[in-house]
């Protein structure tokens, strides 16, 4: 945690200036139980009206300088955390925009989310509080001190036999807190895992009719949550009672012991009251440091949890010295296998192809034969385990990611859309791109024409996840970004599955009007999607190359590929 706390320097300043403020505050606090003590003693008991309107005034100024001091200390506390807790979040978000897809498979999105929203609320309370709490009370603890022993040594001797009990139950209840704490952040994750998948997953659960499964589910989640929330609670709720009952406890004892010495005449009403003010303050400030304490073990798990992002060292990185190759649009697959950090087995095993410039490569195999595994080595969203990735003939490793990626238009098998308008999406790659060329780029990807019935064209709105688009026309439209990009490769990952067979023949023929100078590689389920391609790519069950050739040539030397076709295509149309 104090590897966190130390960004906290970048705001110095602001915590020389509420240290400045505090101290203010404290100053104002010792110094009006004085005055106090002083109107008692020489102008209430006297009858002496002057000196209690003197001295009065003095105290509402010195009030009114505590006042002021506090509002300073709040906002100069509140900016340095506020501060804080934003560079931390855009720190996590720049380590996870460096993540491989094997580092988010570990994070998980639902803890991610947590981690970047209620950990760092988390910090910024504590930094908060511990602006305020932490640097006041240390002040007011002493300060408390010296003036209490200094107006009666006896009376606050209470203080010796008080300060124990409470730092003893401060320390047993924290003990069993961080544990606790540790654990909530858990079952946030959990519950925050089960509403996502909830959410996204609404139109398969209706279908199902597992709504009450999924009520179940939830109500254990948020259960198990309530439970450790719960536990935590009481455990807190039980040192507050605690505390109160020693602070009054050493309120009856000084008042017992100032009683006995007022009698006797060796101390004066006044200063019996200043004694239990700053004894009041001097458990105050046990109390104010019992609540760093408690707020301390759930901050630290959450810091745990922060370092944990923050420490994670990537396993996809840039080269120190990255090659630049020409632009030639070729990609080479030279005997490349890959396995899953949690696989036993290979998901692609020794892969070999090349595709240049104006050629088209299609691959196709059963679900799970590792079609996507190798597109998503392409540009480097994992690292091939064997074997050599090369893009216009230098190894993917050897290059810079920004660079390689800025060769590609990737389009995903799932179709992503942002918020915002169907211009800024499509320029989402190129966005320098004209009006023209988005035009231009919808038209090929059979897009232009549901474009122009919305009112207000490429500005129209996109909703959250492109809800307001079918899914044949989320497709065209991520098409559509990766044409407007005009890359030198095309990765099209299963993207023709929603189009119907007309408008995919028809994207597919406008598209190969663009792309004689780019390498494009599909990865399909439609056997009608793929015949025209220079070259196929069969895979087995276990990621191996069970055929490559035309379509003509496979459906001589390939027996999964006569299998996929026959099951989706007649004799005549085959031509067998």
């Amino acid at each position: 945690m104090l590897k966190l706390f130390k960004r906290l320097k970048k705001y110095i300043w602001m915590v020389l200036g509420d240290m400045l403020a505090v101290g203010c505050n404290v100053f104002t606090m010792m110094y009006l139980p004085k005055y106090m003590s002083s109107i008692v003693d020489e102008g209430v008991l006297v009858g002496n009206i002057e000196h209690i309107v003197t001295v009065g005034l003095k105290m509402l100024l010195i009030s009114l300088m505590g006042a002021a001091a506090m509002v300073a200390s709040s906002y100069l506390s509140a900016r340095a955390s506020m501060g804080f807790s934003r560079d931390l979040r855009r720190d996590v978000f720049k380590k996870a925009e460096s993540f491989s897809l094997a580092e988010f498979d570990r994070f998980g999105a639902a803890s991610m989310l947590t981690r970047t929203t209620n950990d760092i609320t988390q910090l910024e309370m504590v930094v908060m509080m511990g602006l305020r709490m932490a640097l006041m009370a240390p002040m007011a603890l002493v300060g408390g001190i010296i003036m209490a022993f200094s107006t009666s040594p006896e009376m606050s001797r209470v203080v010796f036999f008080t300060a124990p009990l409470l730092l003893v139950s401060v320390v047993l209840i924290s003990r069993k807190s961080i544990p606790l704490s540790k654990s909530m952040q858990t079952k946030i994750d959990r519950v925050n895992q089960v509403m996502r998948e909830k959410l996204s997953g609404i139109r398969v659960m209706r279908a199902f009719g597992t709504e009450q499964y999924e009520e179940e589910r939830f109500d254990k989640a948020n259960t198990d949550l309530m439970d450790i929330s719960l536990k935590m609670h009481n455990l807190m709720m039980l040192m507050m009672p605690l505390l109160m009952f020693i602070l009054n406890f050493s309120t009856v004892a000084i008042l017992w012991l100032g009683v006995g010495q007022v009698s006797a005449g060796s101390l004066l009403v006044g200063d019996v009251m200043a004694v239990v003010q700053y004894v009041m303050h001097i458990m105050i400030s046990f109390m104010l440091l019992s609540m760093m304490v408690t707020m301390i073990p759930r901050a630290a798990a959450s810091a745990e949890r922060i370092n944990e992002v923050l420490d994670m060292v990537p396993t996809i990185t840039d080269p120190q010295n990255p090659i630049c190759p020409d632009r030639k649009g070729t990609v080479c697959f030279r005997d490349v296998t890959f396995a899953f950090d949690d696989s036993e087995e290979p998901a692609i095993s020794h892969i070999n192809f090349e595709v240049g410039p104006g050629q088209t490569l299609a691959i196709i195999g059963s679900t799970g034969s590792g079609k996507s595994t190798i597109l998503n080595l392409i540009p480097r969203f994992y690292d091939a385990t064997q074997g050599q990735v090369l893009v216009d003939g230098v190894d993917v490793r050897k290059m810079n990611r920004a660079d390689l990626r800025s060769r590609i238009g990737y389009v995903p098998q799932r179709a992503v859309l942002f918020q915002g308008t169907i211009a800024e999406n499509l320029r989402y790659g190129a966005p320098n791109a004209t009006e023209e060329e988005l035009w231009l780029a919808a038209e090929i990807a059979q897009a232009k024409e549901f474009i122009e019935e919305k009112e207000d064209g490429l500005n129209s709105e996109v909703a959250r996840g492109g809800a307001n688009f079918s899914g044949g026309q989320k497709q065209r439209l991520s098409i559509a970004r990766a044409v407007a990009r005009r890359p030198e490769i095309y990765l099209f990952d299963d993207s023709f599955s929603a189009l119907d067979y007309k408008t995919d023949a028809t994207l597919r023929r406008r598209l190969a009007e663009i792309t004689s100078d780019a390498a494009v590689i599909i990865v399909a389920q439609r056997v009608s999607t793929i015949m025209e391609a220079d070259c196929i790519l069969v895979l087995d069950d276990e990621g191996a190359i069970a055929g490559k050739g035309k379509h003509s040539e496979l459906l001589q030397t390939c027996g999964i590929y006569r299998e996929i076709v026959s099951s989706q295509l007649s004799a005549e149309e085959v031509g067998l």
